[in-house]
Formats: structure tokens, sequence, C-alpha cells
């Protein structure tokens, strides 16, 4: 087990960052407000507490943060963990991609004390799941798969205003919480893109397995949730919302009216529902135990499921 010894960002590459209490972890990112997040592979970086302390005793004058650390944490040797090393702090989970680096520009430090560590002891990691950090947090290395967690939308003008039970939204998450999983939100949204689309988007951000919306997917002008729902995935799949209507048309020929989409964003798997309680009930559970299975393969957590003949 270890601890979390300081948190550090920096606004420019090339500079020391500064310790700070907290921070949000952002999925496929990194730390929010740090110059080294971003789409690639480094997107966090962590030092061993240990190390730095023997550096210091060596007579070295330097603060958290000098050798560009994201993470200073205490109980591991990073640099002896295996390439694919997954940790824990809280809901985030993060996964080591990289031991060391190139220095191609000597830092602040090098220049004083003509050594730096971080390239030989310094190790790097992507946000698999976001959330937020905290200076004194215990990081555990993760031996099982992440937890499973949800986020399910009712999209109702006149749910949003109360004036309409949602039946459909509860019905969701009890399914859910039957099937293991935990619900992170749930909200009842207006029949507006810009608002189905802001939560969608926070979800991938935090990494949530699984968004589920219900409603919105008719033929009315104000039926605009899988326009949305497109609109923020970065890969379609189209086999989910062909599934639910072969499925529902064995039941109601209006089945072929309905126009769910589903996708992906980030590690996150979207998915559009019905609206009424009754398809949600017959829908839901019948795609759930598929859905697992890609959201693990989306995870890194399961293999591809190719058939031999």
């Amino acid at each position: 087990m270890g601890i979390i010894k300081a948190i550090c960002l920096s606004k420019k590459r090339g500079t020391k960052k500064k310790p700070v209490e907290s921070a949000l972890a952002v999925t496929e990112y990194g730390l929010f407000g740090d110059a080294h997040a971003g789409n690639w592979h480094r997107q966090v970086s962590l030092l061993s507490w240990e190390k730095e302390e023997d550096f210091k005793r060596r007579g070295a004058p330097i603060d958290y943060g000098a050798f560009g650390e994201n993470l200073l944490v205490s109980g591991y040797d990073f640099k002896n963990l295996p390439i694919g090393t997954r940790f824990k702090c809280g809901d985030v989970v993060l996964e080591m991609t990289q031991i060391g680096k190139k220095c191609h520009s000597h830092c602040e430090i090098y220049k004083a004390v003509g050594e730096c560590i971080m390239p030989r002891e310094g190790v790097f990691a992507r946000v698999l799941h976001g959330g937020i950090l905290k200076t004194g947090a215990e990081l555990s290395i993760m031996e099982e798969k992440q937890p499973l967690d949800a986020l399910v939308i009712t999209m109702s003008d006149k749910g949003a205003s109360g004036r309409r039970d949602d039946f459909s939204g509860r019905k969701a998450c009890a399914i859910l919480r039957q099937a293991g999983y935990r619900i992170w939100q749930y909200h009842i949204l207006p029949d507006e893109k810009k608002c189905l689309q802001n939560v969608l988007c926070e979800a991938a951000d935090f990494g949530i397995a699984l968004a589920v919306t219900t409603g919105g997917t008719g033929f009315s002008v104000r039926d605009v949730t899988p326009e949305a729902t497109l609109n923020v995935c970065e890969r379609l799949a189209p086999g989910i919302p062909e599934a639910i209507r072969a499925y529902s048309m064995k039941i109601t020929a209006r089945a072929m009216l309905s126009r769910e989409a589903a996708g992906i964003r980030k590690r996150t798997l979207i998915v559009n529902l019905p609206g009424s309680p009754k398809a949600v009930g017959e829908c839901l559970p019948f795609i759930l135990p598929q859905l697992q299975h890609g959201i693990e393969i989306l995870r890194g957590e399961a293999r591809e499921c190719a058939r031999e003949e």
C-alpha cells in the first residue's frame, strides 16, 4: 500500500510543478490544470517519495514537484513494477505505461546539482477512471477488475419540470443495481441536446462504465436523444440499438419507429433506451449481459470475442 505524499501541477512544461492539496483526474487526459495532461500515454508522472528523500539527504535543496512529478508516493519502488500495473485511489484508476524517460533538455534541478532522478526513477501512467486525488490518500495496486458504475438519464420536458413521475429512469436504476452496478448519477433532463451532451461528456471524463438514457428516441420534434448521443460519441456501436429494436419487434411492431443510438466516448459506453417503463423493463435486462462483456473489452479486462470455426 502506498500513500500520496504530494500532488503537483504546473501550467507550463519545463517548469517546476507546485504542490496542491487535491486534483481532478480526468479519464484519458490526466490531471486537470497540468501542462502534461493530454491525449497521450504519459498523462500522469509518479515518483517514489523514498527516492526523493534519499536525494535530499545528499544535500540537494529541492521541494515537492522539482523533478516534474505529478504524484510523489511512499511505499513503492515504481521502476521495479511491470508496465501495465494498475493503481487505485478512491475512484481513480491509473495504468502504468512507461518507466523512465530520456532527458532531452536538463531541468532546473539538474543544472543546480548535476543530477535528476526522474529519468531513471520516475514512471508514467494514463487515467483509466477519473475522480479526485487527495494528499495523504492511499494508492494501492489493483488486482481485481474495476467496479461497474452507471449513469442514468431520463429525457423528458414534463419530468424535468416536475409534471410527470419518472418511472422509466427509476426502473433503469433498479435493474442496474440488481445487476451489480453502482449508480454514479441519476438525472431528469429536458429534451435539449446541450443538456444531455454536457452530462454524457462529464461521465466520460470520469470514466463511468455505462451511461443509459431513456426517452427522447421517437418522432417528436423535441425527441433529440439520438442526435445528442451521436454528437458526443467517438465510435459507434450500432449492433446494440439494432438488437434492441429486433427484440422489441417481437413484442410490438411500433418498435420500428424507435431511433435509439449507442456508442463509445473515451471508456464510457452510451446506450439509448425507449421511454416507457415497460420497454425499459424488457430491453435493459436483455442487453445487460452482453454490455458487461463489451465494457470489459473497453477497459482492457477481457479479450475480443472472435470465434474459431
